[in-house]
């Protein structure tokens, strides 16, 4: 639904009447004309950011931050802190995008680029699609495997259909997709904030591995750029922008960037909880495991056991209802991600419920087949290692386009760390590759 803002007086007076999500677009009216205050005026326009900070707590996030703390104990904490404010930057400019010009990354990379470049783009983007929605069905079939006993590929079947029950939720408006997938992030929060004060870390070690960037060896240059691959998703860079396209419209230039001003916290408190979160279970590992000299420990079967058996069940069921919750709300905003690649680049879509069961052929396939999830998940991260230049370079050229983006337009500034941050990332995800094709 597009809503433009000031849309009068009368409608303020039939808000309680409103359905929930024209509640919330009103509220964002008075936002806008100065009505609301504080968190008042910024609550409207929570959610996004929060959709696609799902993303960053994947279930392949699981896999690398368990692996990482295990093997190196507190020491890459500080590659989650450098990869969450790449991450912060990287949706700032996508939400941005959808704001300033009304039409998500694919759309207007169909504006732009030639016929042929627009097809491949979207070839690889469905391919990494596929790719993230395996790692992200197969976590939550995992999850349901340890908390449950269910074989995986019955468990695989079971995801599906909640999956089909959350996506179900888009009928009845935005908002209420926005909460049910905020409150599973609040399950995946609540189950490390409880694993933390049950390892009982190292408050200094957790300090030196926030402040002082190094690598001890080849394999932990590898695990950092595995960190990092599993936290920027390019499918996420894609959503993003259709998430703020048309969820409040702005009148003029002064309007759209009061929304982006808003948006821009929505992203920062998102992206500062999934990084909190990906701290946690990297420093859940590095006290449990590490300490205990159990550096071994990457599948993650292996840490739901191990961590069972050194604090007690409890902490078992914690790890599993967190990576149940990551590959649910992850698996729903990746569909969503794969209907937008196809509107956008090819002016195509099928039903919702039709992909989301395309998608999740590959993933039963790997579970029928017997394939170890870990090892499944840690291949998806590889594939999604290819998808994200094809995602962060048209970003950045449309972002500091002025004729494309208004005002909002980046600054120089922004311009020049994007710039870097996107070489940085290339790099480690070009480097993450040739690593693992060398064995």
């Amino acid at each position: 639904m597009r809503v433009v803002a000031h849309a009068g007086e009368a409608i303020d007076a039939a808000v309680v009447a409103l359905p929930g999500e024209q509640r919330v677009l009103v509220a964002a009216q008075r936002s806008l004309r100065g009505q609301t205050r504080g968190l008042t005026a910024l609550l409207p326009f929570l959610g996004p950011a929060f959709v696609a900070a799902v993303a960053y707590v994947d279930p392949g996030n699981f896999a690398t931050n368990i692996s990482g703390g295990a093997r190196y104990g507190y020491m890459l904490l500080w590659v989650i802190l450098a990869a969450n404010l790449m991450a912060m930057l990287i949706q700032t400019m996508s939400a941005k995008l959808g704001i300033a010009t009304g039409m998500n990354l694919p759309e207007v990379c169909r504006e732009k680029f030639p016929r042929a470049a627009v097809i491949a783009l979207w070839i690889q983007a469905e391919v990494i699609a596929m790719a993230t929605d395996l790692a992200e069905f197969v976590g939550a079939a995992l999850g349901l495997n340890l908390l449950f006993g269910i074989p995986l590929f019955p468990a695989g079947v079971i995801t599906g259909v909640v999956a089909f029950l959350i996506l179900g939720l888009q009928a009845r408006g935005f908002r209420s997709l926005e909460v049910a997938i905020a409150g599973l992030v609040g399950v995946i929060v609540g189950a490390f904030a409880f694993e933390v004060v049950l390892a009982q870390p190292s408050v200094p070690g957790i300090v030196g591995g926030l402040v002082t960037p190094r690598f001890s060896d080849t394999d932990s240059v590898l695990l950092g750029a595995g960190i990092l691959g599993a936290t920027v998703m390019p499918h996420v860079i894609y959503l993003h922008s259709a998430l703020t396209q048309r969820r409040v419209v702005g009148a003029d230039e002064r309007e759209r960037r009061k929304i982006f001003s808003f948006e821009r916290w929505d992203v920062i408190i998102a992206m500062t909880v999934a990084g909190v979160v990906n701290m946690s279970m990297l420093i859940t590992a590095a006290a449990i495991f590490n300490a205990k000299g159990l550096t071994g420990v990457g599948d993650l079967d292996r840490a739901f056991n191990a961590l069972s058996g050194a604090i007690g069940p409890h902490a078992g069921i914690a790890f599993g209802l967190g990576l149940l919750a990551s590959g649910l709300s992850s698996s729903s905003v990746g569909t969503l991600a794969g209907q937008v690649v196809m509107q956008g680049f090819i002016r195509r879509r099928i039903p919702l419920f039709l992909r989301r069961a395309i998608t999740m052929l590959p993933a039963l396939v790997v579970l029928g087949i017997g394939v170890n999830p870990s090892h499944a998940l840690v291949l998806s991260q590889v594939a999604l290692s290819f998808g994200i230049p094809f995602a962060l370079v048209p970003l950045l050229l449309f972002c500091r386009d002025r004729k494309l983006m208004g005002s909002l337009v980046n600054h120089r500034l922004t311009t020049a760390a994007a710039v870097v941050v996107v070489a940085v990332i290339v790099a480690l995800n070009l480097f993450l590759i040739g690593q693992l094709i060398a064995g």
